[in-house]
């Protein structure tokens, strides 16, 4: 996608300088080191109407945009009442190679998002990119191109390390790794068809020495000290967080849902993933510990498929179902007892490494909310979180949290219990709220995302979710690519930025009448620009 846009000289507190006309350029598409027109970019011309709601105007060679004054008048405070605001960057933003991917776009970008007020961006950071041909060789370059381009733009940066895989865009484990994994295929998680689940390791392994006579929790470690010492310029000053990967997605989770929902399907209650010898020994010893050596041979076996409802079999039964049962707490603790422990580990390690410096460490929880207006919860209870009508299963996750001095993240900030499926029986709303009581109970502050691109009412619910007695620490919008600077999204998300410092618009913000301009947009659509989450 290409825009152009200008911006005036006039003065705006957002960027604290004086700044003369500047030519920015959005061009996320192939061949885009060439600024020319080409069928993968959108041009504005003439004055569109939706943008001039937002402050904007924009002809053939370029956008105006008014300078945004602050109002001396506002009572939101400058401290902790303004909350933070970042952008995700591509979630390839640096190639396999260690190559900057759409270097001119994400430049332009970054100076957009520096005039709209926008306080910083999140890079995602990538075992399989960086640690890719051999343990303990480490390739920066293309990242800390990125970190300097942030710093130059004014912008603080908040770091992901993602010690997990992405389907799309493509972005694997290192090479090494899935060498082992040829013939140790018990480093991954396995569901009870046999399935391997190559995305990220097992926490079973976490303390083993299977990655060439090390264990992960070594490697991460010597990861995550080799970026200290490489990114040493840019902490604090720019980098101003750190999240580490749990999980699948970097989320503290087992991946029970890693198979898609059927296309017009519903989400179905998810799989329990502790079928690798690691994870079954694990097991066998707790059941044998307990003195109910027979409940070690494996996980429920009345339970539905990925893809099935809760009531497809009897395990999630609203009543008299097996996870009631003694054997049902058994299983369910020790399953969810595992995943807190391995959150732990990891969040330890990175609160440690990171302690003499300034950066927030943050680890980032998923919002399970399928079924959460069953008893059971079974969709909560396959990823790990032995969370029930009867159970909090949340205050342990607040609790290992504020031991190790970490923030959580929270993903679907944007979603709201009206536009979801009332066959799925859930509810994001009130499950969101259970996690931020258990949060606010431990001290933990919490930071939110979006979780669906486009949700109807989207901006909406995160301004509800984030404001008044809901503050947070900071939000973190995902993710900046082709959709995110079209006229169809720009424009709302430049109100929805402007209404966080400024909730009463200016008359000079209303919109104007539909007749006082006319609209031409040329669109095409690019697969190689990503969206998702991290």
């Amino acid at each position: 996608m290409e825009v152009s846009v200008i911006r005036s000289s006039s003065q705006t507190n957002i960027c604290k300088t004086e700044l003369g006309y500047r030519d920015l350029r959005f061009c996320f598409g192939k061949n885009n080191d060439k600024l020319s027109r080409k069928p993968n970019s959108v041009y504005f011309e003439n004055q569109i109407t939706r943008f001039r709601k937002a402050g904007l105007r924009f002809s053939v060679k370029a956008v105006h945009s008014e300078p945004l004054l602050e109002s001396k008048s506002s009572t939101v405070s400058k401290s902790r009442d303004r909350v933070r605001v970042f952008v995700g960057l591509p979630l390839d933003a640096v190639s396999e190679c260690n190559k900057v991917n759409h270097v001119r776009a994400i430049a332009a970008g970054l100076k957009a998002l520096k005039l709209l007020g926008v306080e910083g961006v999140e890079l995602p950071v990538w075992w399989g990119v960086v640690e890719n041909e051999a343990m303990g060789k480490y390739d920066w370059s293309g990242y800390l191109t990125v970190s300097e381009m942030v710093q130059k733009a004014g912008l603080k940066l908040h770091v992901s390390l993602c010690f997990h895989a992405c389907r799309q865009p493509k972005i694997s484990l290192p090479k090494w790794v899935l060498q082992i994994g040829e013939s140790q295929s018990s480093i991954f998680y396995t569901d009870r068809s046999g399935q391997h689940y190559q995305e990220c390791l097992s926490l079973a392994v976490d303390d083993l020495a299977v990655l060439n006579g090390k264990t992960p929790v070594q490697v991460y470690l010597d990861f995550c000290e080799s970026f200290k010492s490489a990114f040493s310029p840019f902490i604090v000053s720019t980098i101003t967080g750190i999240s580490m990967s749990l999980g699948p997605d970097g989320e503290l989770r087992y991946p029970s849902h890693h198979k898609p929902a059927k296309s017009g399907t519903i989400s179905g209650v998810g799989e329990f993933q502790c079928y690798d010898i690691n994870m079954l020994n694990l097991l066998k010893q707790h059941a044998e510990a307990n003195g109910n050596p027979l409940w070690g041979l494996g996980g429920p076996h009345d339970v539905p498929t990925y893809y099935e409802s809760p009531n497809s079999n009897n395990f999630f039964k609203d009543h008299g179902g097996s996870w009631e049962s003694p054997y049902g707490d058994f299983f369910l603790s020790w399953y969810s007892r595992q995943l807190i422990s391995h959150g732990d580990r990891l969040l330890s390690l990175a609160s440690s490494i990171f302690s003499d410096t300034a950066v927030n460490v943050y680890g980032k929880v998923p919002l399970m909310h399928s079924w959460y207006k069953t008893r059971a919860h079974p969709s909560e209870l396959t990823a790990g979180f032995y969370n029930t009508a009867s159970r909090d299963g949340y205050e342990a996750i607040a609790e290992m949290l504020a031991r190790n001095s970490c923030k959580i993240i929270l993903p679907g900030m944007d979603l709201s219990d009206e536009h979801q499926p009332h066959e799925s029986l859930s509810s994001p709303e009130s499950l969101l709220v259970q996690i931020r009581t258990a949060c606010r109970k431990h001290g933990v502050d919490v930071s939110g995302q979006n979780l669906a691109y486009g949700a109807p009412g989207g901006f909406e619910q995160i301004k509800t979710n984030m404001l008044g007695e809901n503050l947070l620490d900071l939000f973190t919008f995902q993710r900046m690519g082709a959709h995110f600077f079209s006229p169809e999204h720009f424009p709302s998300f430049t109100e929805f930025v402007r209404s966080l410092s400024q909730p009463e618009l200016h008359s000079d913000d209303l919109p104007i009448k539909e007749e006082e301009a006319t609209e031409s947009v040329q669109m095409s659509s690019d697969p190689n620009i990503h969206m998702q989450a991290a």
